[in-house]
């Protein structure tokens, strides 16, 4: 297969933003493991050494639970210019399809979907202002959800809160709706990226009934949102339904949480080859609000009510998907596939 080099004369700001995502790759990759890292390189230094003892008695004692309690984020973090840089690297954009906008009084459960790769899309439009989440939705304040084991770890865990991000347990959950605060949560999870690859519509929900659940606990509104584009900005190593490779990945998720897809993109230098997403534009469309009662008993959910309300959450999003199918590459008569 023959190598397409990029040309050498390319704009300051192009450069700029393929370092910017090549940071967040790389903070994705080696945060966890660099963070210790840090830790010990300044506890040798004799003059550190006792910051650094009462770092990390702070942060596994009196600030243990903040991941789970609302988190601390910092505005100022939200407009970092290397977000924008981020997002033109795609280009990402944000749109909403309800015209009256969101009530700022009221929290919203946002279901982001498709997982994809890396979500991208998430995690430009929910961590950051770089898109217009700010004018969109005035006033909504907005935690995107992650798993707990991203914060184990050191330093790593004060940078995903101060970004805004926060535990996806179901306490954390809850703990910020009852709050005011609403969430995002890439219902998909894990077994949904194995299936992102370019023109995919494959969604992994049907046995995901855990953020409708909370909207009922606590009274919050259903958002279903859609990444368009999402999928298209890796490739992945065929792994069909009942393969060997797809098997080894279903073991290792159910094992360690997450899944390993083996993607593929660009090169740093070169469009053919690399561990870089490709620049493809991904557009995230929100769609309407679905209001939801508080439950009565919110420990005993009627099963038979949560199967009613995942159903119009759905209906929802295949009238969102359907909508704008046709402007992002799809066919009139592709469909959402939910497994």
């Amino acid at each position: 297969m023959a190598i397409k080099f990029a040309p050498i004369s390319i704009p300051l700001s192009r450069r700029l933003q393929t370092a910017s995502v090549l940071l967040f790759i790389l903070l994705f990759l080696v945060g966890h493991v660099s963070s210790w890292f840090a830790l010990v390189l300044f506890a040798l230094n004799p003059f550190f050494t006792p910051f650094v003892i009462l770092y990390l008695f702070w942060v596994f004692h009196w600030d243990k639970q903040t991941p789970f309690n609302g988190g601390r984020p910092f505005r100022f973090m939200r407009r970092l210019a290397v977000w924008r840089y981020f997002r033109d690297y795609f280009p990402i954009a944000l749109r909403s399809d309800n015209d009256n906008g969101l009530d700022a009084s009221v929290p919203y459960v946002f279901g982001c979907h498709p997982h994809g790769v890396g979500s991208a899309g998430a995690v430009c439009n929910f961590t950051t202002d770089v898109t217009g989440f700010d004018r969109l939705f005035p006033g909504v304040d907005v935690r995107l959800m992650t798993l707990d084991v991203q914060f184990d770890m050191p330093i790593w865990r004060d940078l995903l809160m101060a970004q805004g991000l926060c535990s996806v347990s179901k306490h954390s959950c809850l703990h910020c709706l009852e709050h005011g605060t609403s969430i995002a949560i890439v219902v998909g999870g894990a077994a949904e990226a194995l299936d992102a690859r370019p023109g995919c519509a494959d969604l992994t929900l049907a046995s995901r009934r855990g953020f409708v659940k909370l909207a009922m606990m606590s009274g919050a509104s259903l958002v279903p949102t859609f990444s368009f584009g999402e999928n298209d900005i890796y490739n992945q190593v065929p792994n069909p339904p009942g393969s060997r490779l797809r098997e080894l990945q279903k073991r290792f998720t159910k094992t360690m949480g997450f899944s390993p897809p083996l993607f593929h993109g660009r090169g740093i230098f070169n469009y053919t080859f690399g561990l870089m997403p490709h620049r493809r534009p991904v557009t995230t469309i929100v769609g309407k609000p679905i209001a939801v009662e508080k439950a009565a008993d919110p420990e005993h959910l009627d099963r038979e009510e949560v199967d009613r309300i995942w159903n119009q959450y759905v209906d929802g999003l295949r009238e969102l998907f359907d909508a704008h199918k046709t402007e992002f590459g799809f066919s009139e008569s592709d469909t959402l596939n939910i497994s």
